[in-house]
C-alpha cells in the first residue's frame, strides 16, 4: 500500500505521496541534502488507515532538496484616477524543489 500525507512548511500545507516532487517556500539548504518536514496527517491511499496530529505527528516525511529557483514574476499595479497617479511593481518570489523521499 502506498502512502500520502500532509505536510506544512512556510504557513501552507501540501498533500504529498512518495516520488513527489513539490516547490515549497525558501528553504536554506544546499541542493542534495535531506530534510525531515513537519508531517500533519499521514493515510494509506485505500482509506483503511488514518493516523492524525492534535497539532503534528512530528517530522516523519523526508525530503531531498533539488534546487532553489526563482517563480514567475507577479506584477502589481496600483492606479489612482484623476490625480496622475500609477505605480507597477514586480516581485519574483523563492521556491525550493523538494522530492518527496518516505514517509513513515
Amino acid at each position: 500500500m502506498s502512502k500520502i500525507a500532509v505536510i506544512a512548511s512556510g504557513g501552507k500545507q501540501y498533500k504529498v505521496k512518495e516520488g513527489d516532487t513539490v516547490k515549497l517556500e525558501k528553504l536554506n539548504l544546499e541542493a542534495g541534502s535531506k530534510v525531515k518536514l513537519e508531517t500533519l496527517l499521514i493515510a494509506e491511499t485505500d482509506g483503511s488507515k488514518l493516523e492524525v496530529g492534535k497539532a503534528s505527528l512530528g517530522e516523519r516525511v523526508e525530503a531531498e532538496v533539488l534546487d532553489t529557483t526563482k517563480q514567475d514574476k507577479v506584477t502589481v499595479v496600483k492606479y489612482k484616477s484623476k490625480t496622475r497617479y500609477k505605480k507597477t511593481v514586480g516581485h519574483r518570489q523563492m521556491k525550493t524543489a523538494v522530492k518527496i523521499l518516505s514517509i513513515a
